[in-house]
């Protein structure tokens, strides 16, 4: 590694100079530790007795020719501060918590089958992409705690394939120490979490979803990690990876904040996204917590972090010219300008965006009572002044069903009764609006229960005809979805997209026709609580009309109108134009 570019923030393969890395002579160790005054190592090949590893100006390397693949190992770091125990920063495997040793791991030893998934693999602009957003632990359990990677594999794609979504998206692998942080706050972002499996099991799990015709994406999470102080938290006796302020330091959650002014810390995190889209060929990252990366603290009135974005700036281009095909997806929820537009632009380099905006606004809508619906028509309409001004992707994640904020269907206003109209409605909207999708795990089928990391998804519901009327609904919109180009192949484009007035109808009626691929799709919706009839006109022609999928049984499409059932949406292939 060029030591010169590491202090610079230019080097993205860090991890193959520090960590443990293996040869056919044994291990080599190196870590990064500016403050400390002596570093020993300790691992199961020395009887957990200290051996001092050699200081060459702020990097401490070690040799054992006893040491092998499979072996733990901890660093023992002096300084001002006292010893303490650390696991590697850069380290491939590490222990089940609450142990924290790390383990050496040859990773070049599996051999992906997937090459040609990677040479067709692109960044889904103009293709139709439909997420599943999944926590690996809590999708199915088994007796006695989790399924390990290659134990999930077949269930898990078997499943994302026949309800047609084209995606999954991991929420964090990386190793991280409390279960119900959900990943979010790590120990060790270069090692796959231990609860459920090796790393060859997860390199495994990927290749198997390629050669299914699933893209795989993972959240990363460059903006803060977990305080625990075996790990990155005052790693060296000093503030090394954080700010030495806990005014800027500690975030809302209680982690530390990468300082990112720190072109040393830049390296660790660029390389650490690097090494997931390279060493196990995942198809994108999903980066957390970007508002909180643009502004201080992430409020918009302590003004920009002028670092952190000139760090996302960095990163963001470095890995495009490594990954062209591979996605880099923010979720951010502020007004932040061309956070999709590319670096050299002035963005921030990022594939798509979550459009939060649309989130809130929608599910707003979709709580108020039918006779308040009229007067909150703009709700519905607002993300249409606004969709292509970033190229956004539509989340309805895990946040949307936790933390009493209720599951997606439990948001529906009404009884029981009238959720499941409703919200079938509501995802025949989604679908049918511009930009990318993702669904939450249990979205699909209607979970009523909010989600909890400790147990799994509330499959037995599928038992119920209606959860079960449901689930087969959600496939044949995705599958309709992946099939009409006028759904995907223009989701930015002003010009394929225009509503059709019914507004002299109903104000809770809406029609809109989305253009491309040399076909028309129209949707017509019914989000009122009585039956609504859409007479024909010159915008609305019935001839031209041929039926693909409604959400509610009965004649949709008849001779001289369209009779819509309460709480109730209809898609049309506009086939004569």
């Amino acid at each position: 590694m060029d030591l010169h570019a590491f202090y610079m923030g230019e080097v993205f393969d860090a991890y193959e100079f520090f960590g443990a890395h293996t040869d056919p002579n044994g291990t080599v160790f190196r870590t990064y530790a500016p403050a400390a005054y002596r570093v020993t190592i300790i691992g199961e090949w020395n009887g957990w007795s200290e051996e001092d590893m050699q200081r060459s100006g702020q990097i401490y390397t070690y040799f054992s020719p006893s040491a092998h693949a499979g072996h733990m190992y901890k660093y023992v770091i002096y300084s001002a501060s006292g010893r303490v125990e650390h696991c590697d920063p850069y380290g491939f495997a590490m222990e089940l918590r609450p142990a924290f040793a790390s383990i050496v791991t040859d990773l070049m030893s599996y051999r992906f089958t997937d090459h040609r998934w990677l040479r067709n693999r692109d960044n889904r602009r103009g293709k139709p992409m439909d997420i599943y957003e999944v926590h690996l632990g809590s999708w199915r359990k088994k007796d006695g705690g989790w399924y390990s990677y290659s134990e999930i594999a077949d269930d898990l794609i078997s499943y994302v394939k026949e309800h047609g979504f084209t995606h999954i998206e991991f929420m964090p692998l990386a190793e991280h120490p409390a279960d119900e942080s959900w990943g979010y706050q790590e120990t060790g972002f270069y090692a796959p979490t231990a609860r459920y499996g090796k790393p060859h099991e997860l390199m495994q799990l990927v290749d198997k979803c390629h050669h299914a015709g699933i893209g795989v994406i993972m959240d990363f999470v460059p903006v803060h990690f977990a305080a625990d102080g075996y790990a990155l938290a005052r790693y060296d006796g000093s503030p090394l990876y954080e700010y030495p302020s806990n005014d800027v330091g500690v975030s809302e959650w209680g982690s530390c904040n990468f300082i990112h002014s720190r072109r040393d810390v830049c390296c660790f995190l660029q390389s650490a996204a690097n090494f997931w889209l390279t060493m196990y060929h995942f198809d994108g990252l999903r980066m957390d917590a970007i508002s909180r990366a643009i502004y201080w603290q992430g409020d918009p009135a302590r003004g920009i972090n002028s670092s952190t974005v000139d760090f996302l700036r960095r990163m963001n281009t470095g890995l495009h010219t490594r990954h062209p095909s591979a996605m880099l997806i923010a979720e951010d929820s502020t007004s932040f300008p061309k956070i999709t537009a590319p670096a050299e632009y002035g963005g921030l380099g990022f594939d798509y965006k979550w459009d939060m905006g649309w989130m809130n606004d929608t599910l707003d809508y979709m709580r108020s009572a039918p006779d308040k619906r009229d007067g909150l028509r703009s709700k519905l309409m607002f993300s249409m002044h606004y969709f292509n001004n970033e190229t956004y992707l539509l989340p309805l994640s895990h946040d949307e069903n936790v933390h009493g904020k209720a599951t997606v269907i439990q948001k529906m206003w009404g009884d029981r009764e009238f959720k499941f109209p409703q919200v079938k409605t509501f995802y025949m909207y989604m679908y049918t609006h511009p930009g990318k999708k993702l669904l939450f795990m249990g979205s699909e089928f209607g979970q009523f229960r909010e989600w909890d990391e400790k147990r799994q998804q509330d499959w037995e519901l599928l038992d119920d005809p209606v959860h079960k009327e449901l689930s087969e609904f959600m496939k044949k919109l995705a599958k309709t979805y992946i099939s009409r180009p006028s759904l995907y192949a223009a989701d930015y484009d002003p010009a394929a997209f225009e509503w059709i007035d019914l507004s002299s109808v109903s104000g809770s009626l809406f029609a809109y026709r989305r253009m491309a691929g040399g076909e028309n799709t129209i949707t017509v919706l019914n989000f009122s609580d009585s039956e609504q009839t859409v007479p024909f006109s010159d915008a609305l022609n019935g001839e031209r009309l041929r039926e693909l999928l409604c959400t509610e049984k009965g004649h949709t499409l008849k001779k001289k109108c369209i009779v819509l059932r309460p709480f109730s949406g209809a898609l049309f292939d506009e086939s004569a134009f």
